[in-house]
């Protein structure tokens, strides 16, 4: 049975140069990488993926650490989805519900 102490959401923020042409491909690259993997834009610059379990989050990691482009700062949290429930949304000043996990047949 799944738990939602062992599922488990991943998020990627990161801050990537973006003046020069090749940065931009760069940062452009690692973006649509991200998209590749599963994961879905929250905010611009922060992706959010549902994960199984551990060593799913482990795999895509080190996914990630080899999309990694030269320069700028990346942080990859990943936090259980009973953590996840506990996130306050606003939408503007409108409060939104709390997120639900997919469906287990939306996962594959």
């Amino acid at each position: 049975m799944l738990s939602g102490y062992r599922l488990m959401w991943m998020v990627v923020m990161f801050d990537l140069p973006v003046i020069e042409k090749a940065e931009r491909k760069a940062a452009t690259q690692f973006r649509n990488g991200l998209l590749n993997l599963g994961f879905e834009m929250s905010q611009f610059s922060v992706y959010m993926r549902f994960c199984t379990s551990q060593a799913q989050v482990d795999t895509l990691c080190r996914a990630v650490e080899r999309a990694l482009p030269q320069g700028g700062k990346v942080n990859i949290f990943q936090f259980t989805d009973k953590q996840y429930e506990r996130a306050i949304t606003y939408h503007g000043r409108n409060k939104q519900p709390a997120q639900k996990a997919p469906d287990q047949f939306d996962l594959f």
